[in-house]
């Protein structure tokens, strides 16, 4: 019995972009970008879509969502279209060249862009292992000290929680970007013997406090420059002493030592490798001087000489004796 419904011949573009599952913009981008032909046109002016043009964009939807890009979707077809010629040479779809034509030898441009699509895949996959990593990170650490590398955030997840400060965390997370993850593992060691040690604490506060008063109202020259730079270098003596007490030297070697074994040697610049959108560990990779002279720190310039001060007095003295030399006993 024949059935009282009859299939249209053509559809308008809403109806077409409705079971293909896109747009009628989508569908007209495709039109101006050449990836699917312009239709005949009704006698409203108004595009109409066959039976061949909706097979077409039903194949377009299905390598588009696979990942395979528009340019290169246009490129699959254009060779597809001298294919089509052949098949229909060799018998066309009735005949055993049509059976075998899904199992024809690829294109090499197809191939050469199922190869791109593969690789870009594989490295998204790469990028979402790393993401949900960090995810789990943050659970398990928090918010800030998860979002650190490994090696430095591993030198810290032991403390107590809240011994280790929000300012802490940001001198790392700045440090790790200027000088890399390891100068960060290093410089965390600084903050281990902080939580540890109350009175060094109280000592290191005490001096930020001291230089954070060094705004623009005091001059270089001033005397309380040179003073709480005097201040910062006893506290930095005594912090060392208080590490080096502690036995943080041995797991600074033991740091050091394993990341050699991980890293080529010379590998110094920051930041993480990208692929060709942007997309990737971290941002571009740059030297330690660029990461420095992009960061911006509001100090007065009695702040600056007072830091520059405390280096001077830290520094060692070139008239003293080289303690590792050997003398002349020897």
């Amino acid at each position: 019995m024949f059935s009282s419904f009859v299939s249209p011949r053509q559809v308008k573009i809403g109806d077409a972009a409705a079971f293909a599952g896109t747009t009628p913009r989508a569908i007209r981008h495709y039109h101006d970008i050449g990836v699917l032909p312009e239709p005949e046109r009704g006698s409203d002016g108004r595009r109409r879509y066959g039976y061949d043009e909706m097979i077409r964009l039903l194949w377009i939807r299905k390598m588009a969502d696979a990942g395979v890009a528009l340019e290169d979707i246009r490129g699959a077809f254009a060779d597809d279209a001298g294919g089509d010629a052949d098949a229909a040479g060799n018998g066309g779809a009735g005949g055993d060249g049509g059976a075998d034509g899904d199992r024809a030898p690829i294109d090499p441009q197809v191939t050469r862009v199922l190869d791109r699509l593969e690789s870009t895949l594989v490295a998204r996959e790469a990028e979402l292992r790393r993401q949900r990593a960090a995810v789990q990170r943050m659970r398990t650490r928090g918010s800030r000290l998860g979002l650190l590398d490994d090696i430095v955030a591993g030198r810290l997840e032991s403390l107590p929680e809240g011994s280790v400060r929000r300012d802490d965390l940001d001198t790392l997370l700045v440090t790790e970007r200027m000088l890399g993850p390891l100068a960060a593992a290093m410089q965390a060691g600084r903050f281990v013997a902080l939580a540890t040690h109350p009175v060094l604490r109280e000592g290191s506060d005490r001096v930020d406090a001291a230089e954070e008063a060094l705004d623009d109202t005091v001059a270089v020259d001033d005397p309380r420059v040179a003073q709480v730079a005097a201040e910062r270098h006893a506290f930095e003596e005594a912090l060392q002493a208080a590490i080096e007490a502690s036995g943080q030297d041995a797991e600074d070697d033991a740091i050091l030592d394993a990341w050699d074994e991980l890293h080529p040697a010379g590998d110094d610049a920051v930041g993480g490798a990208v692929d060709a959108d942007g997309r990737g560990a971290g941002p571009r990779r740059m030297s330690a001087a660029e990461a420095i002279s992009k960061m911006p720190y509001d100090y007065s310039p009695a702040r600056w000489r007072c830091m520059e001060l405390a280096l001077e007095l830290g520094a060692p003295d070139p008239s003293a004796p080289d303690p590792s030399a050997p003398s002349a006993a020897e």
